[in-house]
């Protein structure tokens, strides 16, 4: 298992606690070989699912370093979008290790939930945007960690369920209402009153998943949705998000203040400013991101 970490495009290392990461250049034509472009300005996230072994389901140990490496990111101004991802072929992340689990006792189960939690709230709280990488099974918890995701790409040969039911349990990792607030009440109630799995074509009719590609290409395709998101304004996408994120549910007026309170932030900024000014001189922004 590998990891490139730090602030190089392609540093080596190993991977720690089953979770990966690596800064990419926002320029696909930088000099990815040696890392200078993403160490010195804007950067692409890929955080790395890497239990292939276990089909990256998630223990204790990768839900701390998932949260850890969210909350590094989260606090990186020069991090503009997030690419979720996994290794392997077989699997995106079959949900929680129940092999794991079942040693455990009630209060050793109790104790994993705060953790499995703040790892599930990390990757829905990252401020920039982030989209999920999917091939193969993504079950459960990994269903769940796409969900918390805001764009999914899926390659053909995924696989989406949240058959928690089945096994005596409820989604906890935010299932029941990501899949409520993306596919509405009764598509939610159908695959998780049923605990059915779905395919990628299925998955992209009903809106679980946003794009549809070839298979092997999940992971590419993303990190080019990913590097034409970080060409725009950090701060207009980071502030479009919050919007959309505090805006689901709201009725449209309380809404519309929220995307108002967005668009203030947005307009005063240094990167309007300079997003004009660039417009005018007809050449590329270079966002302030402030």
């Amino acid at each position: 298992m590998s990891v490139k970490d730090g602030g190089a495009a392609d540093d080596g290392g190993t991977a720690k606690d089953g979770v990966g990461l690596r800064r990419l250049p926002v320029a696909e034509d930088a000099d990815s070989d040696t890392g200078q472009a993403a160490s010195a300005g804007p950067v692409i996230a890929e955080v790395t699912l890497d239990r292939p072994e276990a089909m990256n389901a998630i223990n204790s140990a990768l839900a701390v370093r998932l949260a850890e490496v969210c909350a590094e990111l989260a606090a990186d101004r020069q991090v503009r979008g997030v690419v979720l991802g996994a290794a392997g072929e077989r699997a995106f992340c079959v949900g929680a290790d129940l092999k794991e689990r079942a040693a455990m006792s009630d209060a050793g189960l109790l104790a994993q939930r705060l953790v499995f939690r703040t790892a599930f709230g990390s990757v829905l709280g990252l401020p920039q945007p982030v989209i999920a990488a999917v091939r193969g099974f993504a079950l459960g918890g990994g269903c769940e960690l796409a969900l918390s995701c805001d764009l999914i790409v899926a390659d053909e040969t995924a696989e989406f369920g949240l058959p928690e039911t089945t096994v005596g349990l409820v989604p906890g990792g935010g299932g029941t209402q990501l899949a409520l607030r993306r596919l509405g009440a009764g598509r939610a109630a159908d695959l998780i009153f049923t605990g059915r799995r779905i395919g990628a074509a299925e998955a992209e009719r009903i809106g679980l998943a946003d794009r549809l590609v070839p298979a092997g290409l999940a992971a590419t395709r993303a990190l080019g949705l990913a590097r034409k998101i970080a060409a725009n304004s950090p701060v207009a996408v980071k502030n479009a998000k919050r919007a959309l994120r505090l805006g689901d549910g709201l009725n449209l007026a309380a809404g519309l203040e929220i995307e108002d309170a967005a668009w203030r932030a947005a307009a005063f900024s240094a990167d309007r400013k300079e997003g004009i000014a660039a417009f005018v001189a007809k050449r590329e922004p270079r966002w302030p991101g402030e």
